[in-house]
């Protein structure tokens, strides 16, 4: 029997959800704040958390990344509402197995928590030979691109600029929101270029532990450090003859920064702990959702570093800029979530296209991904209904408590709950960051004076609102 542990602070919601996992063959255990649920994961195992975004103490994403580096076995479903969009996708890149939207849909419940626990990681050294052939038969695996031409001038125009620098070496600086789809269209440089039957190497730089990264990207020697207990190959030592790929390149340490500009300028590295020169061959492309010159300003990102990745710059095209592709995408993700699915829907009503093309996609092409095998998964006929789709999507009013506006709290013969007050608080609160930093240009050491907190204080509230 598989044991699960609910972290939820809605103890009506927690209640249901734990009846219905525990009819199905699962022992379910539940706490209400990220520290109950932290003893709990210390006193006994879990295959797998099933976490709320919003506790009294704490996020479920802050829960997401003490598990995974303590107990990095244990599969992570984060459950949000589709306000928390971004926020949810960014905890997909941080570890999490997936998210799942309230109101919780049983079947896609069910099906989740039995496709995460089918798929649970393997513990082992990531120099081992297995390991090693394990990432060869991913990197084959993902080989095949999904890549979307689109029909929109502004893709004809990507595509032109994307078929103009793909022949040549020159390193490509990938800017783009959250969700734009920017490792597809590196994919798309690489698959293009002289370097296709290469290897092409994709590293979220916001995903690896700062301590490690260093030794991710480059390798070590034995003994380099605590841990070392045997020689490691890099990233970019694996990636050679073909293209590596450094997405959300702002989050990488200056250290590790200093290392990846002199392996630019020389063509060489060296590994952690070791004293030899390794030549390598490879082509970087780098991605940001993050204005890197800002960055820069701020002394955090190097702007040498800046002007070495931005020999060539592309822009990903925000979704609701190019409604024009979008059947293009949602037919490929239709096709994807049948294969994976094994189900045979054929298409979308046009009731349900009526919703996709009016609502404004803030999670971009990964949020109509996720869409979309939510309801081939929910539904039984030959097409998408309405029915199948998330009520967020096509009644966006229902984001808001009831009696509220986004401006103000409208007068009405029933008083909000204290948990709508305390929503539009949020509301509030999210407002004031956003236009602070909008207007300092998101210069984050002077919006978090102006706003009289701390820096620490402004990243935590930047990433419970998602204001990347």
């Amino acid at each position: 029997m598989k044991h699960i542990l609910l972290v939820e602070d809605d103890l009506t919601y927690s209640r249901i959800v734990k009846t219905f996992l525990e009819k199905n063959g699962f022992a379910v255990q539940t706490a209400t704040k990220v520290k109950d649920a932290q003893n709990l994961i210390n006193s006994s195992k879990f295959d797998l958390i099933i976490a709320d975004f919003r506790l009294p103490d704490g996020t479920g994403m802050e829960l997401l990344q003490w598990s995974k580096a303590e107990f990095p076995q244990t599969q992570v479903i984060l459950i949000t509402h589709y306000s928390d969009i971004r926020i949810a996708i960014k905890a997909m890149k941080l570890g999490a197995f997936e998210y799942i939207t309230k109101p919780i849909n049983p079947d896609e419940l069910l099906a989740t928590v039995n496709e995460s626990l089918s798929s649970k990681p393997k513990i082992a050294d990531p120099t081992s030979e297995e390991v090693q052939v394990e990432t060869k038969v991913k990197e084959a695996r993902s080989s095949k691109s999904s890549y979307v031409l689109g029909r929109s001038q502004e893709s004809e125009k990507l595509e032109k600029h994307i078929q103009l620098v793909a022949p040549t070496d020159l390193s490509v600086l990938v800017l783009g929101e959250t969700g734009t789809g920017k490792e597809l269209i590196s994919r798309r440089i690489h698959d293009l270029s002289p370097r296709k039957n290469g290897p092409f190497i994709a590293i979220d730089c916001g995903a690896l532990p700062k301590e490690l990264a260093g030794s991710e990207l480059f390798g070590h020697v034995k003994g380099a450090f605590t841990g070392a207990l045997d020689n490691k190959t890099g990233h970019f030592e694996s990636a050679k003859g073909g293209t590596i790929l450094l997405d959300e390149i702002g989050n990488l340490s200056y250290e590790v920064q200093i290392q990846l500009l002199r392996a630019i300028q020389e063509r060489t590295i060296r590994k952690i702990g070791g004293n030899k020169e390794i030549e390598i061959d490879v082509r970087i492309i780098a991605a940001t959702n993050e204005n890197l010159l800002f960055q820069a300003g701020e002394g955090n990102f190097r702007e040498d570093l800046y002007h070495r990745l931005n020999e060539f710059t592309l822009g990903a095209i925000p979704l609701r800029r190019r409604k024009e592709d979008l059947e293009d995408f949602a037919q490929q993700f239709l096709e994807d979530s049948n294969e994976r699915l094994n189900k045979s829907v054929k298409g979308f009503s046009s009731e349900v296209w009526e919703i996709f093309l009016a609502y404004d996609w803030p999670g971009n092409l990964r949020e109509l991904k996720n869409i979309i095998k939510r309801a081939v998964l929910l539904s039984s006929g030959l097409l998408v209904e309405k029915d199948s789709l998330p009520i967020d999507i096509y009644k966006p009013s229902g984001l808001m408590p009831a009696g509220m506006s986004s401006g103000s709290l409208s007068l009405s013969n029933e008083l909000p709950s204290p948990r709508d007050y305390k929503s539009h608080w949020g509301e509030q609160e999210k407002e004031l960051i956003q236009n602070v930093l909008n207007d300092t240009k998101f210069n984050k050491s002077k919006t978090a004076r102006i706003l009289k907190m701390d820096r620490k204080t402004l990243y935590s509230k930047m990433e419970k609102y998602g204001l990347d």
